[in-house]
């Protein structure tokens, strides 16, 4: 039988993928130990998500769990943060660390015969630190460099203002880099202080995932791990009311060719039960290259190269956001556009059958791809510990999200976006966009200083 070239195949129906089996142990001293088995390349990933992150920087010290970790690796014992990287590098493997609002990972990669020698020099960095004054120095130096680079780029700062904006003294109010007043206000003591008070084996998991058995990872865990200690855990971040910001914020950049434009407001904790239901929401929003906003402002509207919509699920509620840079003549009406799409997907023109089938496809099909490596695994597993999900979230994903309806749809959208709260803010030229801004019905521009953030 000959194949029908004049029509893209139907595609079966989504297979169902099964993440694997999660073994879980604990330290005496507190510290969680999980291994998945990845044997396909004898490589590993060991991942230690420790639970504090941004949110946990005292107020007039942001950025200082930031600096914290970053001073992880500059040195253990009598060891520079050289000699620390050739001791890497003779056994090939790879260090990374991230740090985000509710946690952070450092990362070690390596071949598996190396198991033992890198979990040693990770257990060195994490729990033994040198902390020395003259690295802390130069550490921070380079951070307030970033900083000043960052008040060149409008997406910067438009990012950082953003988020100000939404959560005020929320411990979600910065980013993790935090501020020149902030950096310049931090002392060597300030990072001891930190490392001893949260970087604890209470508050953190140690997941190893590839061609390894939990009995001997937990071993060796035991032994480079177990003598780590810490005081019990300290009390979770300060969550003081939010603020109610004005509907339509402006920092003058005189001369901008184009408008850097934050549309959202703070939406969904990640344990919300509407989770499914709001990924698949975003999807036709703005989620992708195909979703009502994206073709609006560039395939009709001409009005920039690309737009995006995003929940940022946390511990606490995160934010909704849209994020968009347009021309600086079509920047009202790029936000008028976004605010109408936002406001129409909650009822006024509800998602259709097909719009939803679409954006489902698009988080389903090649929904395995996320698990191929050891790597992968491993940042998957930090997810589950992390947020505290079953061990059968990532099988149950796919079906959570086919179930999804587009009555679901409006529900969730209604709920959690509401256009009376919006802010929007818009970094660019002023002078040259303030009279169509009085066309919005936003109320009067609330105008702002880069520098204030």
């Amino acid at each position: 039988m000959r194949a029908d070239r004049s029509r893209l195949p139907v595609p079966g129906a989504a297979r169902p993928f099964h993440f694997p089996p999660i073994v879980k142990s604990v330290l005496g001293n507190g510290l969680g130990v999980w291994t998945l088995g990845h044997a396909s390349i004898p490589v590993i990933t060991m991942s230690l998500l420790i639970r504090r992150g941004a949110a946990d920087d005292p107020a007039g010290r942001e950025g200082l769990a930031a600096i914290s970790i970053d001073m992880l690796d500059e040195g253990s014992g009598d060891r520079s943060a050289i000699e620390i990287h050739e001791s890497l590098s003779r056994f090939g493997a790879q260090l990374d660390s991230d740090i985000g609002a509710d946690g952070t990972v450092i990362t070690v990669t390596c071949l598996n015969r190396f198991l033992g020698p890198a979990l040693s020099l990770l257990a060195d960095i994490v729990a033994r630190p040198s902390l020395r004054e003259h690295d802390f120095e130069r550490v921070r130096q380079l951070r307030l460099h970033r900083v000043t680079q960052l008040r060149d780029m409008p997406g910067a700062v438009a990012d950082r203002a953003f988020v100000r904006l939404l959560y005020g003294a929320h411990p979600y109010g910065h980013t993790p880099l935090g501020s020149e007043a902030s950096l310049s206000a931090l002392s060597i003591d300030d990072v001891r202080a930190f490392h001893a008070q949260m970087i604890r084996p209470g508050d953190a998991t140690l997941v190893i995932s590839g061609d390894c058995d939990h009995d001997t990872v937990e071993r060796l865990a035991r032994e480079t791990l177990g003598g780590w200690s810490g005081p019990g855990s300290a009390a979770p971040p300060r969550a003081p009311e939010l603020p109610q910001p004005s509907r339509l914020n402006v920092i003058p950049r005189p001369g901008a060719p184009q408008s850097e434009l934050r549309i959202g407001q703070v939406a969904a904790a990640r344990n919300t039960p509407d989770y499914h239901a709001l990924v698949a929401a975003n999807m036709v929003l703005g989620g992708q290259f195909v979703s009502r906003i994206n073709l609006n402002l560039r395939e009709e509207k001409g009005l920039t190269y690309g737009a995006r919509t995003s929940f940022d699920f946390r511990r606490m509620a995160g934010p909704f956001s849209l994020q968009v840079s347009v021309q600086t003549a079509g920047t009202a009406e790029a936000i008028h556009e976004s605010l109408d799409e936002i406001a129409a997907i909650r009822g006024a023109r509800p998602v259709t059958a097909a719009e939803l089938e679409m954006g489902v496809a698009a988080l389903t099909r090649g929904y395995a791809r996320n698990f191929e490596t050891a790597e992968q695994l491993g940042r998957a597993a930090v997810q589950l510990a992390l947020y505290d999900l079953p061990d059968d979230y990532f099988d149950t994903f796919v079906p959570m999200i086919e179930q999804v309806t587009p009555t679901e749809i409006t529900r969730v959208t209604s709920e959690y976006l509401d256009p009376s709260k919006l802010t929007t803010l818009i970094v660019g030229d002023y002078d040259s966009i303030g009279r169509d801004l009085g066309r919005l019905d936003l109320g009067h521009a609330t105008v702002l200083s880069a520098d204030t953030f």
